[in-house]
């Protein structure tokens, strides 16, 4: 297997205009004693691009901007304990003779983590605004690829195991306050009522409300596989409550829930609760071309279909920086069938690093 690509940065943001040509000649040495070979890129107005090569692949970038911005990329394919001592020191000798070079006339030095690129583990997860984060997995506990989606099962040395389906990060064991949230937060009493999941692989959800003696919960989870992997790497999450699609008091249909939906509401079978855990509100913006905002409408309308008039529909939201997303979707909710009304509240789910918005959706009470 080929060796994984380190990217190393270092930054820095002179208090000054710069002279190219200086910095240059003054950081040369460190990468000529390296035994790298240089190309330079000359523009007159843009300042240089220096490129330096070593025999065993790796790779430096020297970007220095006459503005006053130098920027160092180091690429190296050493990722063990020596490989990574040679990258610092070479960078700690850039640091060292751009300060003495500018006498403390640098606004800002920044070196960040060295991003790993192409390795075995894939550590790295956007949040759902498109921030980078860096996740402590440690170890693949599960990748398989179902009829529906990819679902990997990742171990984080602080979440526990994180379950992540087709690049999304859905829930780790860490992540309590995301079911707590999504059931409402410990307002609701669930004793002899009727419950309806969308989704739910995880178990989380079901796990939880089964404690609280409800009279029969139906969980509808389209894809075996996510339970599959659940029940074996995620038990934390989900104890023992998906060993068996058949309980007491719960069953789980293995279905695609729209169907399901319909079929109930052609019976007219009624829930006092209906917990949305299928997905998140699309990041989308353009709901006349995105078909995830049509599933989404279509699912609330049936889901009301379903609810009692005196229940309630709990589903998530998203990330609470995607306010035009989030303002869309309450725009949705004066388009259904029957008129509703909602609220809101902000949860810190571990595992996510971002705050996370979650729904309380009622019908409408028309009269006394």
């Amino acid at each position: 297997m080929a060796a994984a690509a380190r990217h190393s940065t270092l930054d820095f943001l002179l208090g000054a205009t710069a002279d190219c040509n200086a910095i240059l000649k003054a950081l040369q040495p460190i990468f000529q004693e390296q035994g790298m070979t240089e190309t330079v890129h000359n523009w007159e107005d843009h300042g240089y691009l220096v490129t330096y090569i070593k025999k065993n692949g790796s790779f430096a970038n020297l970007r220095i901007h006459p503005h006053g911005l130098v920027l160092v990329d180091l690429q190296s394919y050493n990722d063990d304990m020596k490989g990574r001592k040679e990258v610092d020191q070479l960078l700690n000798k850039v640091e060292e003779r751009m300060e003495e070079l500018f006498h403390g006339n640098i606004k800002r030095v920044k070196r960040l983590p060295a991003i790993l690129r192409g390795g075995v583990i894939d550590r790295y997860w956007p949040t759902a605004d498109g921030r980078l984060v860096e996740y402590d997995i440690d170890k693949v506990v599960y990748d398989e690829d179902s009829p529906f989606q990819n679902i990997k099962i990742l171990h984080s040395k602080q979440f526990g195991n994180i379950l992540i389906l087709s690049g999304d990060v859905n829930l780790a064991e860490s992540d309590l306050a995301y079911t707590q949230a999504i059931m409402g937060s410990g307002k609701e009493d669930y004793t002899g009522k009727e419950v309806l999941i969308l989704g739910g692989g995880d178990g989380g959800i079901l796990y939880e409300i089964v404690k609280l003696k409800p009279k029969m919960v139906t969980m509808v989870e389209i894809d075996q596989m996510v339970i599959d992997g659940c029940k074996k790497h995620m038990r934390k999450t989900c104890g023992d409550v998906l060993d068996n699609l058949k309980g007491e008091c719960y069953q789980v249909l293995i279905e695609d829930c729209i169907p399901v939906l319909k079929r109930y509401a052609k019976e007219g079978r009624m829930f006092d609760y209906v917990i949305n855990d299928l997905t998140a509100v699309p990041i989308s913006t353009s709901p006349e071309e995105d078909s995830t905002w049509e599933f989404l409408r279509l699912i609330l309308d049936l889901s009301m279909k379903v609810l009692k008039q005196d229940g309630k529909y709990f589903t998530q939201g998203n990330c609470i920086n995607l306010t035009d997303a989030l303002t869309l979707y309450e725009e949705q909710l004066s388009r259904l069938y029957c008129p509703v009304e909602f609220s809101k509240e902000t949860v810190c789910v571990p595992s996510y690093m971002e705050l996370w918005v979650f729904y309380t959706i009622w019908k409408k009470q028309t009269g006394i």
